[in-house]
């Protein structure tokens, strides 16, 4: 027996529940941007699509605006559809189909067909103001049905009507969401002032209040992110600690962040905040380039959460990482996997863009990647400690790959040196697993030539705490860092202090190393060159003439060490008064560096620099004013206008040319 089909639903009729306010809602500019883009008149926006990360509240968002049209009576039938996938947005049209249209019930595909059709405006019937919600796409193929069959394939967009609203929330950002004429917002963060008066609200409804820097300091923990803080807050009234104690519970590198979750979660969530995202990268992995956006990923959660050069994540560590990832995971009937070149760790990059895991701008290369310190969190939660040190030591010889040796780009460096910050600071134990890892010099070496010199003292300092922590305070390495450490203590204007270090460290280095070890030598340079800072000039000359001497007896006399010896005496001899001799020798210590360093390298520049000065110094105004106009063309070319070095041999160019002038004057006189 055929079974009656029901009248349709009165008007205004609603299909799906809205999901409840928030506990703690904030009204946000992206709900004015909403309620702007229906009210415009000839111009509305009636297609629009909120996209962001899990957490960022774009169901809220949606939620506001959805109950707001209906209570307002704007609306004559609102649906509500959780679109997580294909099957429940075709049941809630066909719930729709069958209360709206006399569909059938027994076909329920059917019944969303005819429910998309009754959507669309027609001729001479009463016009229907309608609202359809599809909530949380995961995925843009799940809205066309039958896609392997063109005959039946059909769409499950609603159709495009003068009275009808369409407003969609997903994570994604795939081009395919914003055909026909739908309109993208970005739904961020919130505001600092914005989370405080959402924990401060919460609190506040179940009798509870929390210093006001307290919840500033635990609302920037958490990086603003909306759902963490509802999370946050259900936490601290669940168990009656205070925000102090979660900040400590935060802190603490063994806890993960379920450790930090009330049991129940807030305000209706259906899965707690760090499955989302790891639901998100599972869809990732799968999309092409397949297999690299998981081991992607896992590698930029170690590094900076505000902007990661995509030169990092696309160095040959990286991509030998994403290659050996690729190889586990990927089966080959060859059983052999090819590199992975650069362009499809960049389509990785899209691909977790497109998921809302990262923020992808390649337009800012410097910053091209920016993870949100959550979602960097949960990911290192599924990390074993063997994989979170390997890579630990992929992400620093990433860094050191992209590290230019010579820096003339100061935003690079700037970010290089905040990365591995970064990683120093969640991998410090990985970085000494074995010997101190490269990049934490170079970042201190880029600070010194940055003219940051209190900054390199400071991280030095660090740096030598750490080492002699890790691997003991006579380790080579440890000793290496305290020679950089002196020296850096002297440049910040403490040569007393650094005397004193290199005297001790000249002790230990003798008897950890020996009298001939290169590091005992080089910490002999550095004294001698105090002692010469310190007004006595023939006993500088004296010690790095004894000096040069051990060095080309030990490395020989081509080596790099050797002619920075030959080039340091040659100073002292002038500083003596011996400005002739002093110009010879730098004049000899100039051709062998030419020869074995190169005519562009940093060496070679200085010592022409040197050079050019004591020609001056020697009489021989003229040629120092035409020596340093020559390398300052050089020193624009190799260093770039703006380093500090560039401009110092400006300024001695200055110098000399009016010494010039001043010489041609006095000579005209004369005649």
């Amino acid at each position: 027996m055929q079974r009656a089909l029901r009248e349709p639903a009165s008007w205004p009729h609603q299909v799906g529940v809205i999901p409840s306010p928030a506990r703690s809602f904030q009204h946000r500019a992206e709900a004015d941007r909403l309620r702007t883009a229906v009210e415009g008149g000839g111009t509305a926006v009636l297609s629009q699509v909120l996209t962001g990360m899990g957490g960022v509240g774009k169901t809220q968002l949606a939620a506001e605006y959805a109950r707001a049209a209906w209570d307002d009576g704007d609306l004559d039938v609102l649906v509500w559809v959780t679109a997580s996938a294909q099957s429940p947005v075709v049941s809630r049209y066909a719930q729709a189909g069958i209360e709206l249209c006399r569909a059938d019930p027994e076909d329920p595909e059917q019944a969303a067909k005819q429910f998309l059709a009754w959507l669309a405006p027609k001729p001479g019937q009463r016009p229907c103001r309608w609202l359809i919600v599809l909530d949380d796409i995961a995925d843009p193929s799940d809205l066309i049905v039958h896609p392997e069959d063109p005959g039946n394939r059909y769409s499950l967009w609603p159709p495009a009507s003068p009275h009808g609203r369409i407003l969609a929330t997903t994570r994604r950002r795939d081009a395919a969401l914003f055909g026909d004429g739908r309109r993208q917002i970005e739904v961020g963060l919130f505001t600092p002032d914005k989370s405080v008066a959402s924990l401060t609200a919460a609190l506040h409804a179940q009798g509870r209040s929390e210093p006001a820097d307290q919840l500033a300091a635990l609302a920037a923990d958490l990086g603003h992110l909306p759902l963490a803080l509802a999370q946050a807050a259900a936490y601290l009234i669940d168990s009656g600690e205070d925000t102090a104690t979660y900040r400590e519970l935060l802190a603490d590198r063994a806890t993960t962040l379920a450790d930090t979750a009330s049991d129940r979660l807030p305000d209706d969530q259906a899965l707690p905040l760090a499955t989302t995202w790891y639901l998100s990268l599972d869809r990732a992995d799968a999309l092409r380039p397949a297999g690299l956006a998981r081991p992607m990923l896992q590698l930029a959660t170690l590094l900076d959460p505000n902007g990661i050069p995509q030169a990092v994540l696309t160095s040959a560590p990286a991509l030998a990482h994403l290659t050996t990832h690729r190889a586990r995971t990927c089966s080959h009937p060859t059983g052999e996997v090819a590199p992975v070149p650069p362009e499809d760790a960049v389509r990785a990059l899209r691909t977790l863009h497109r998921l809302s895991l990262i923020d992808h701008t390649p337009d800012t290369p410097h910053g091209a990647v920016r993870v949100h310190q959550l979602i960097q969190r949960a990911v290192r939660d599924t990390l074993t400690p063997d994989q979170h040190a390997q890579l630990a030591r992929t992400a620093a010889d990433a860094l050191l790959a992209a590290w230019p040796e010579i820096e003339r780009d100061t935003v690079l460096a700037q970010a290089l040196r905040a990365n591995t910050t970064a990683l120093a600071t969640r991998a410090e134990q990985a970085l000494y697993r074995h010997g101190a890892h490269g990049v934490l010099h170079r970042a201190g070496r880029s600070l010194g030539e940055a003219g940051q010199v209190t900054a390199a003292r400071d991280h030095y300092q660090n740096f030598t705490n750490n080492a002699t922590s890790h691997l003991g305070p006579d380790h080579p390495l440890t000793l290496f860092v305290r020679n950089q450490l002196a020296w850096w203590r002297g440049q910040a204007g403490d040569a007393a202090g650094a005397r004193t270090a290199f005297a001790e460290l000249l002790d230990d280095n003798k008897r950890v190393l020996g009298p001939n070890h290169p590091g005992t030598l080089s910490t002999r340079g550095h004294l001698a060159r105090l002692l010469g800072e310190a007004g006595d000039a023939a006993g500088a000359a004296a010690a790095f003439a004894e000096l040069l001497n051990d060095w080309v007896r030990v490395l020989g006399s081509d080596h790099p060490n050797t002619l920075n010896t030959q080039s340091n005496l040659a100073y002292w001899l002038g500083k003596t008064g011996e400005a002739v001799r002093a110009a010879a020798t730098f004049a000899e210590v100039l051709d062998d560096k030419k020869r074995v360093l190169g005519p562009d390298h940093l060496e070679t520049l200085f010592a022409r620099g040197h050079l050019a000065r004591w020609l001056g110094e020697a009489g021989d105004a003229a040629g120092a004013a035409a020596a340093f106009a020559e390398l300052l063309d050089d020193m624009k070319r190799v260093l770039g206008p703006d380093r500090r070095e560039t401009l110092t041999v400006r300024s001695y160019l200055a110098y000399w040319r009016e010494a010039a002038a001043v010489d041609l004057s006095i000579d005209e006189q004369e005649r």
